[in-house]
């Protein structure tokens, strides 16, 4: 059974071995990837003429392979699938797309009516997207399309500015995934922590019930943030609809029911020491489960034609059917119209609102949001990669390349969704061809059925997303993280608190600095030990020894900590450069201070294994009477200090 790249065996190139360290060797010359500042390296002699032809090897060496044939498949996955490709994986795909994409349909009108847009925009981003997915992912879980987190960052983002906004927004989400991962910028994601991302989402989960509100109730609400939702919400409380209550009430609560129906199994826990019909019956509970949405729209749908008819309403008029809760309406037939996205726009006062301008006002989520959907879609991958290897790089073009040919036909931004993975995932999806079958059933839908969406209630659609997020609200995180490192919970409940009461993209910034923070001062503030040693000819000496690496926001503290031991027990100094495996400018000029004025009052300094990396470091900046006194083996120590005092001795003498 062939696997997709996010599901193989095996994703090693044959000519790569891995080593040690984050290390590859390439042809027996050593490749080390990643940056090289204060990190622990083997002390080698080399020449610069032998560092210089070292990278330009490397760099000659990555624009060959960029170019090389066997590389092709790690951009174009399919190819890795396809040789292999049987019936039994046609028949695996099909079923799970048919059952993705009766689960997509009313979600993405859903996700859409959460965007502020009408519900066929969640359509039009729902096949072309899928498809190329298809060809370009790595995942075969992954089914791309509108999720509830990209869908309500695009509503704050747009702010009422209107699809051909939207459509901008995707193309632009698209570009940047794309940028980001042609120059290799996806480890921006690693800035943004797991309790940070769990505070995230938990809070844009709440968010996304309480803007859900107003469609349940009945009535009209805006607001980006959970204060100015509210308020919204307490504006227009009086004209709630008993209709829309009911009715969306009963949604919610159908869908939960169902959702844990698809959970129930009868018999025994191994599958295959079931009876047939135990299976049978286990099976028929898993699809009604998980076709709840399509039930709840279908059964609901067929209320509102009753209803819509039996009234006697005029579908042709733009207004409101007379009857007790509100239905989405009219919706245009068939597929969007191939288009380029709009880089200006006329108003209706004849000013044309240019490309640069269209950008300011949608602010700064055009860069949010690519960010977000793309760690959404990665932590999607990582979830059903079972611990293989991501190739986030080729995610990041994917995703890119996805959007952007949505925005072609007039779609908001999307990704990949937990929820319709999961799905994916429990009918047995064998390859990401389940894709293509699911955007194939949606292209149906709009060429057949959107004269039926008049009918689909609000209520429903909003009882649908609500019961989908209420499950990302992450309160078990809160346990394992008091338990591992409290400390941690202090970005998580900033980030929560921050995205709730200030815009989301202000709120994820607060998370990924509060953990900045946190990173910074621990490398400003390293631990030093501190004890009286005696050699064996009786001298007492201080060994003081840092834990980490010197650069420049630690220097001074660490220097300060030195002086004032050094004065206080007026001994001679040892520092144990063990630990201390990197230093910059600022740290060679502060040890050049330090050993003047060890010098000018008369008391010995000594470093104890300091690394000739670090020695050529500290040597850069010296001046004529800068020196330092090293050793490398601790019985030195006895020797060293026993002759500097017998030197100093002799010339009081």
């Amino acid at each position: 059974m062939p696997l997709s790249p996010c599901s193989s065996k095996s994703n090693r190139l044959p000519d790569i071995t891995e080593n040690s360290a984050d290390t590859l060797v390439y042809n027996r010359e050593i490749l080390n990837i990643g940056s090289s500042d204060f990190i622990l390296i083997d002390e080698v002699s080399v020449n610069e003429e032998k560092n210089l032809k070292t990278y330009c090897t490397q760099i000659a060496y990555k624009t060959k392979s960029a170019f090389k044939r066997k590389n092709i498949p790690k951009r174009l996955p399919f190819l890795q699938w396809w040789p292999t490709y049987t019936k039994e994986n046609c028949i695996g795909d099909l079923l799970a797309g048919i059952t993705v994409g009766l689960t997509l349909i009313p979600q993405s009108m859903s996700f859409a009516a959460l965007a502020g847009l009408t519900p066929q925009y969640g359509l039009y981003g729902s096949f072309i997207g899928s498809m190329m997915y298809v060809f370009l992912g790595t995942c075969r879980e992954v089914p791309m399309g509108p999720t509830a987190i990209v869908s309500l960052m695009t509503y704050n983002t747009l702010n009422g500015l209107g699809p051909v906004y939207g459509t901008l927004l995707c193309f632009l989400t698209g570009v940047i995934q794309l940028i980001m991962g042609i120059v290799g910028l996806g480890f921006l994601i690693d800035f943004i922590s797991g309790p940070v991302n769990a505070g995230f989402t938990s809070a844009v989960a709440i968010l996304i019930v309480v803007s859900q509100v107003k469609d349940i109730i009945g009535i009209r609400a805006v607001g980006s943030t959970l204060i100015d939702i509210v308020v919204s919400l307490s504006k227009d409380i009086e004209n709630f609809r008993i209709g829309d209550i009911i009715l969306g009430s009963t949604c919610i609560v159908v869908i939960l029911l169902l959702r844990m129906l698809a959970l129930i199994h009868i018999g025994p826990e191994e599958d295959s020491q079931r009876t047939k019909f135990q299976q049978i019956i286990n099976r028929t509970m898993w699809l009604i489960g998980t076709f709840r949405n399509s039930i709840v729209i279908i059964v609901t749908t067929f209320i509102g034609f009753v209803y819509v008819n039996s009234s006697g309403h005029d579908m042709t008029s733009n207004e409101l059917p007379p009857i007790p809760f509100k239905v989405i309406g009219k919706i245009p037939a068939g597929l969007p119209d191939f288009d380029f996205p709009k880089f200006s726009i006329t108003r209706d006062n004849g000013t044309t609102v240019g490309f640069f301008e269209m950008v300011s006002d949608m602010g700064s989520g055009v860069i949010v949001l690519p960010i977000i959907a793309l760690i959404e879609n990665l932590s999607i991958c990582k979830t059903f990669s079972l611990g293989k290897p991501i190739d986030a790089t080729q995610e990041l073009l994917a995703i890119g390349l996805c959007n952007i040919g949505n925005s072609f036909f007039h779609a908001f931004p999307g990704s990949g969704s937990f929820s319709r993975s999961a799905v994916n995932a429990g009918s047995g999806v064998r390859t990401p061809m389940g894709g293509l079958y699911s955007g194939i059933l949606v292209i149906v839908a709009l060429l057949f059925c959107t004269p039926y969406f008049y009918y689909i209630p609000k209520s429903a659609l909003a009882a649908i997303i609500i019961a989908a997020v209420i499950f990302m609200v992450e309160i078990r995180v809160v346990k394992p993280i008091y338990r591992s490192k409290k400390s941690d919970l202090i970005p998580g409940l900033g980030t929560f608190f921050a995205c709730l009461l200030l815009h989301m993209e202000i709120g994820i910034l607060i998370g990924v600095g509060l953990n900045l923070i946190s990173i910074l001062y621990h490398a400003a503030r390293p631990k030093l030990s501190i004890r009286v040693n005696t050699t064996r000819s009786g001298i007492n000496y201080l060994m003081m020894t840092p834990d980490r690496c010197l650069i420049f926001p630690s220097v001074d503290y660490v220097r300060n900590i030195i002086i004032k031991h050094s004065l206080k027990q007026n001994l001679p100094v040892v520092i144990d450069c063990s630990h201390i495996y990197g230093a910059d400018f600022t740290a060679a000029k502060v040890i050049e201070l330090l050993t003047i004025d060890f010098s000018r009052r008369g008391q010995l300094l000594f470093f104890y294994n300091l690394k000739p990396s670090l020695v050529n470091v500290f040597e850069g900046v010296r001046p004529k009477d800068f020196n330092i006194r090293l050793f490398y083996e601790s019985k030195e120590i006895d020797q060293l200090l026993l002759k500097h005092m017998t030197v100093n001795n002799t010339s009081e003498d």
